[in-house]
């Protein structure tokens, strides 16, 4: 037995015009036609008309560039997920690469969040930054070398 697509359901639209998709998504409308122009969602279909329609898929497309912004991702790192997503990396090698230089990314801030993190329980258990002495807050993200901090 073949599987078969399932009926579309009559409470799902099979298209979306651009205000429907930006308040499905969660967003406003420039910021469609900016992810548009940033070629991170892909150009719609068009009516005669010249409306832009879209598909229910793009609705998780837009959530997942908001949501990987704001997890602290660039938008040229989200357009290469993105990429890998729909299959046009040119290599596995080149997955690996960005996958393991993430990584690495993602680990640094999981250490700067936890020194922070210290730092405030400190300033919790020990009351509010003394004027004499450097305050914990600032010093355990200040004192991290240049070349750590820089984002790319």
């Amino acid at each position: 037995m073949s599987p078969r697509a399932s009926p579309p359901r009559p409470d799902v639209p099979t298209t979306l015009r651009i205000s429907d998709l930006a308040t499905a998504a969660g967003v406003g409308i420039p910021t469609l036609r900016f992810y548009e122009r940033k070629k991170l969602l892909p150009a719609p279909r068009r009516t005669a008309s010249g409306y832009r329609v879209y598909e229910p898929r793009h609705v998780t497309r837009v959530r997942f560039i908001r949501r990987a912004q704001e997890l602290g991702f660039s938008l040229r790192e989200v357009g290469a997920l993105l990429a890998v997503s729909d299959r046009k990396v040119p290599s596995s090698t080149e997955v690996e690469r960005f996958a393991a230089a993430k990584l690495e990314a993602i680990d640094a801030r999981v250490k700067d969040l936890q020194r922070m993190k210290r730092a405030i329980l400190k300033l919790l258990a020990e009351g509010v930054c003394d004027t004499e002495a450097e305050c914990p807050v600032l010093a355990s993200l200040g004192s991290l070398p240049p070349a750590r901090r820089a984002r790319g």
